[in-house]
């Protein structure tokens, strides 16, 4: 009997680190050290001690994507084997946090404006070395992490990273910043770091029968593994990519801020979180099976967990040629570099880009745009917008960009011209900065002043300036969070009276006023462009 086969279209290929759903934060080491110290062991602490409460909570709609296990009170045991596994297993990144701490107290206590250098022989054992101590020109004493010391040092953890494989027939998950995934007779966990190669074979067997032997082998299934392993195949082919061989643009809108721009020459990809698995939905949606065999460009605009998906971006990997993330060079702590994560969980081909520098593509150039606010006020580099440039029209992704000084749009539009087609994110109600960065923190931020700094979009009177600013003939809000397979991630459940709803409202009935093509972009959407290369490019 041939073991030839395809992957089912709905097997879920979900990446673990330390059986916590995996997003960036848990890539980076230092980023990792706190959100296992200051993240899962106050969830796993708080759930032992009370699991009913995390039950209640969980179905309270005003709670969703809080601090709360979704495990019906259940699994108590297991939650503190968990404990007892990340005690033992996590010494190293609480080390790590515990020295990045200490660091910050030795400097508080610092007489401000003498030199640092007398402070070296103060940094704790473990960080000597991994820093360097700075001032800004108003001498507010801080520290430079060396990062690529630390992908290559102890601290970073490929060894705590895994792939559960499972089936699923529905959009349903836990909020996964809250709940780890613990083991279950329905799930395969294999202990492979990100970058290992089979996860690129068993993804490309989607579209191309493979060998399921050969592929248990890669993949190190266990005898006991086998009959689960077995049910993730079938003899079906999936239904047939047509690549498109048009001479149009052909815009295709994948859900939240996910959008695919193909030529019969190239293929751009921004921001891939996608809706990967195939079964029977109420609202209509492009899938990973709508993505063409080669992408030759992902543009990635901001370490956000629902614009970086590891989820997608690892399955993915095997066909996409280049990936474009935004430049940062600060070595703070929230601000990990990109390039140095994603060379870390295996792709060799990423490309840095800055503000106002410019890459040519085959029939097109990519600018890139300033990205302002949306991250609490943080001082964050790794965020750009992207203008793609086709000659004779243009499209402008401003993700969560949030308009907060209008003049800044004005002199970008004086640098680069009109931008015929905006795509703009308007979650405008954003949630406060201790709910993503709160466990780099090393005080607790007084709740008045964690709710005055959120991570907000444009609203209404921020989109209409960026609007004004560049003239489209098209205006589209996308990267709401509204699309059912996006609640894991983003926590989302709207109704029409809610703030973002209202003010994207406003800004698309503005432009239909303005006789500007606009709505708020749901579920899917194709739309087709003509275009005329620029001799520039030709």
């Amino acid at each position: 009997m041939s073991t030839e086969k395809y992957l089912k279209t709905n097997v879920v290929v979900e990446p673990l680190f330390d059986k916590w759903y995996a997003w960036s934060h848990l890539i980076s080491p230092a980023t990792a050290a706190f959100n296992v110290k200051k993240r899962h062991m106050n969830i796993i602490n708080s759930y032992i001690q009370a699991p009913q409460v995390h039950a209640a909570a969980v179905k309270n709609p005003a709670m969703l994507g809080g601090p709360f296990m979704d495990l019906n009170g259940q699994r108590v045991d297991d939650v503190k084997e968990l404990k007892k596994e990340t005690l033992e297993g996590q010494q190293d990144l609480f080390e790590l946090a515990e020295a990045i701490e200490s660091l910050e107290g030795i400097l508080e206590k610092h007489d401000k404006g003498y030199s640092l250098e007398g402070l070296y022989d103060e940094i704790p054992d473990v960080l000597r070395g991994y820093v360097e101590l700075v001032y800004d020109l108003n001498n507010n004493a801080s520290f430079r992490i060396f990062e690529p010391l630390l992908y290559h040092s102890k601290y970073y953890k490929p060894a705590s990273q895994s792939i559960a494989l499972w089936l699923t027939d529905n959009d349903e998950r836990p909020f996964v910043l809250s709940t780890p995934r613990l083991e279950s007779e329905d799930i395969i966990h294999l202990e492979i770091p990100f970058n290992h190669q089979g996860i690129d074979e068993l993804s490309k067997m989607k579209r191309t029968k493979g060998d399921v032997f050969r592929i248990k082998k890669l993949l190190a299934i266990k005898p006991e593994q086998e009959a689960l392993f077995d049910t993730f195949f079938t003899d079906e082919a999936p239904k047939k990519y047509e690549p498109y061989t048009g001479d149009k643009v052909r815009m295709r809108y994948f859900g939240h801020a996910c959008i695919l721009i193909e030529t019969k020459d190239t293929s751009i990809l921004v921001d891939p979180v996608v809706s990967y698995y195939g079964y029977q939905q109420d609202v209509e949606r492009f899938s990973d099976m709508d993505l063409p065999e080669t992408i030759d460009y992902v543009l990635l605009t901001h370490n956000h967990q629902d614009h970086i998906l590891f989820e997608t971006l690892l399955p993915l990997r095997h066909k996409i040629k280049n990936i474009i993330a935004p430049k940062t060079t600060s070595g703070s702590l929230q601000d990990p570099n990109l390039k140095l994560m994603l060379n870390s969980v295996g792709f060799k081909n990423v490309i840095e880009l800055g503000d106002f520098e410019e890459l040519k593509f085959e029939d097109c150039t990519l600018k890139g745009i300033p990205f302002i606010g949306e991250h609490a006020d943080l001082n964050i580099q790794s965020k750009l917008c992207h203008l793609v440039d086709f000659g004779n029209f243009s499209m402008l992704f401003v993700a969560d960009s949030c308009n907060v000084e209008p003049k800044l749009y004005q002199l970008v539009n004086q640098l680069v011209g009109n931008a015929d087609i905006i795509f703009l994110g308007m979650e405008c109600e954003g949630a406060p900065l201790s709910w993503l960065y709160g466990p780099l923190q090393s005080k607790k931020m007084p709740r008045d002043i964690d709710r005055s700094r959120t991570l907000s979009g444009s609203n209404f009177e921020r989109g209409r300036n960026l609007v004004d600013a560049f003239n489209p003939k098209e205006v589209y809000v996308y990267a709401m969070g509204l699309e059912p397979w996006l609640k894991f991630i983003s926590s989302k459940q709207y109704t029409d009276e809610d703030h973002p709803i209202v003010q994207s409202n406003m800004l698309v009935e503005y432009c239909h006023e303005n006789d500007i093509i606009s709505e708020r972009l749901f579920g899917e959407k194709e739309l087709f462009y003509n275009k005329e290369v620029s001799a520039e490019l030709v």
